[in-house]
């Protein structure tokens, strides 16, 4: 019982190192999205063996060849798309399922989208297992838009893309908000894109990042000079 509660302590401590060390530190200050964090379990998002790097500053393998965003990225993606409890949000890119999960706590319900069907059944799983109720997850190609339920408030797509395809910026409500990686290593830019009207759109950078590449059954455009 005794080793239990140490293992508990040190992941709680693991827990609010993250916050206070990687997340404040990237001007992530919102204390709801971090009363998220410290609420929703990353652990239970990562497979068994890459458990104790949970926390770590680093993009963890979770198998299919993919990656799970580092936690300082997350947090930043959360607070900037500004979720309401009222908000239906669309995500690109399920993986594990925890940025489902953290976005999830915050909006309506969760339309996520994995090209993988394996890792869609994984995340299924892990958000079962963690009580997560509003996230239906879809297995398909998203990459260039999910009409599903739309329009959305809210859309995050977790994998760089060259350029944002227009579909994305249709299936935007007015109001609404898209977080996106859009660029090429060794470029790419953290994105916040709002609907001002009907057809004004409003984009922000962000940061400067390197993540991996969103995964897609459409043949990659090159530059034709």
């Amino acid at each position: 019982m005794a080793a239990v509660v140490d293992i508990n302590m040190d992941m709680e401590q693991a827990r609010f190192n993250m916050i206070e060390q990687q997340i404040r530190p990237w001007e992530v200050l919102d204390p709801e999205v971090l009363g998220v964090l410290a609420l929703v379990r990353r652990e239970d998002f990562v497979p068994a063996a890459h458990r104790a790097l949970a926390f770590a500053d680093l993009e963890l393998p979770i198998g299919q060849g993919q990656t799970m965003l580092a936690p300082r990225v997350e947090a930043r993606m959360l607070q900037e798309a500004g979720v309401r409890s009222t908000d239906v949000v669309l995500e690109v890119g399920t993986g594990s399922g925890h940025m489902a999960a953290l976005l999830a706590s915050q909006a309506e319900y969760v339309h996520t989208v994995e090209i993988d069907p394996l890792l869609a059944e994984t995340a299924r799983r892990n958000l079962r297992q963690a009580g997560v109720t509003n996230v239906s997850v879809e297995t398909g190609d998203a990459s260039r838009g999910w009409s599903g339920p739309a329009p959305y408030d809210v859309m995050v797509i977790s994998g760089a893309l060259p350029e944002l395809p227009e579909a994305f910026r249709q299936q935007l409500k007015v109001g609404g908000r898209l977080v996106a990686f859009i660029g090429s290593p060794p470029v790419i830019e953290a994105q916040l894109i709002t609907r001002t009207a009907d057809q004004a759109f409003n984009t922000i950078n962000l940061f400067e990042t390197v993540v991996a590449p969103l995964r897609t059954t459409q043949p990659r455009q090159s530059f034709v000079f």
